[in-house]
């Protein structure tokens, strides 16, 4: 049983994981046009800022004094926090090979890109060494976690079963009792008299 089912999920984590490096690759080149659509932006206005004289922190602390002005620089600093991590993580995936993508997980974790590229991803069938190797990996993973989780759940409801079976505060030998006597098998005793011979 435990075999069995231990198998089908090896089967179904290796099913999902060989989907990884074909996501991965999808998801780089999602990655690479926000990247170009936040440069334009980023770009647009630094431009302006050297329009007027001013650095990008100079032009950032220049959004001031009305609510407007302070929920736009707001806006803008979030924008170059995402630019500055969205393109070291497409630097550094560009630079990677299929195989090492799948020790990188975390560079794939910008919730925009990841949410588009999944609703466009389709499943691919995985021929390249990468997708082989991806498919191995899930599923001695998975086999692995589900096998373990399997025995320690059998574990646990064979030993409450013994102890359910088990009367609390009664031992073994407590519990063992005397055969009854059936009462054809009742010794009779006849009495003698002290004193008296037979003739």
């Amino acid at each position: 049983m435990i075999r069995a089912l231990a198998l089908i999920g090896g089967l179904a984590g290796g099913a999902a994981l060989s989907q990884y490096p074909e996501f991965s690759q999808q998801y780089l080149q999602r990655l690479a046009g926000q990247v170009d659509a936040l440069n334009i932006v980023v770009a647009d206005f630094e431009n302006s800022a050297m329009r007027a004289g001013l650095t990008r922190t100079q032009a950032l602390e220049e959004l001031t004094g009305t609510p407007f002005l302070q929920d736009r620089q707001a806006d803008m600093r979030r924008t170059f926090r995402r630019h500055a991590e969205l393109t070291d993580n497409l630097a550094t995936l560009r630079g990677a090979s299929p195989l090492a993508r799948m020790t990188m997980p975390q560079r794939l974790g910008d919730p925009a890109t990841f949410a588009a590229t999944w609703s466009d991803f389709t499943p691919a069938v995985p021929l390249s060494v990468a997708g082989v190797a991806a498919a191995g990996t899930g599923f001695i993973l998975s086999w692995a976690a589900l096998r373990i989780v399997l025995a320690m759940v059998m574990g646990t409801l064979r030993n409450r079963s013994r102890s359910l079976g088990r009367s609390p505060g009664r031992s073994a030998s407590a519990l063992r009792q005397e055969p009854a006597l059936r009462p054809h098998q009742t010794a009779t005793t006849t009495p003698r008299l002290s004193g008296v011979r037979r003739g």
